[in-house]
């Protein structure tokens, strides 16, 4: 028995000490990482449902400018905390939304996190709760929808405060089916440990 435990000790400090050096563990996990991009990803990320909610909300949001962007994501910030929560409530309750948290629920831990953003990096679906409702101005949305259809970012492998989980953020744009045009991204959390 204590053997048991020993090992998977062992095992978790091993992998602590394989991702505690960036470059190796970047390297180590680029090529599943953009393997589960270009496969799983790329194919839950073009369900009709994400795509219409994309599409819906880049029509409600073409006309926002800065200061509406950033009014938009200082209310979610204080909604976090707070007991009303209108704008979280609206993107977590809609059916995208709905959608995602069953694709992290079928992975059974591969998936730390899934969220959508519309043409402008505001969240439209997310399976868990985001800090922040704008990601227009970080690499996950501008290396993604910012670099053409077949894109592919992924983030370094940190270890998430929350989950205590080694991971990376997988980004890769959305594009309409009709049109072939990009209209948005997702980006999923991905336990490497589970690659």
């Amino acid at each position: 028995m204590h053997f048991s435990v020993l090992l998977k000790s062992m095992a978790g400090i091993t992998l602590a000490l394989t991702l505690a050096v960036p470059a190796q563990a970047d390297d180590e996990f680029t090529a599943p990482l953009t393997a589960l991009a270009n496969g799983d990803i790329k194919a839950f990320a073009s369900d009709p449902a994400l795509v219409a909610a994309i599409l819906a909300q880049n029509a409600v949001t073409a006309s926002y400018d800065q200061a509406k962007i950033d009014a938009l994501d200082a209310q979610w910030k204080a909604e976090v905390g707070a007991a009303s929560k209108p704008l979280i409530d609206a993107t977590l309750g809609n059916v995208a939304s709905q959608y995602l948290k069953g694709v992290q629920d079928a992975a059974a831990g591969k998936y730390t996190e899934i969220f959508a953003m519309d043409a402008k990096g505001l969240n439209v679906a997310q399976s868990t709760l985001t800090s922040d409702y704008w990601q227009g101005d970080e690499d996950k949305f501008t290396k993604s929808f910012g670099a053409g259809a077949d894109a592919v970012n992924l983030g370094d492998v940190e270890q998430d405060e929350s989950t205590q989980v080694f991971q990376s953020q997988v980004s890769v744009p959305i594009s309409d089916p009709a049109t072939g045009a990009v209209i948005g991204a997702i980006t999923v959390g991905v336990d490497v440990s589970a690659l």
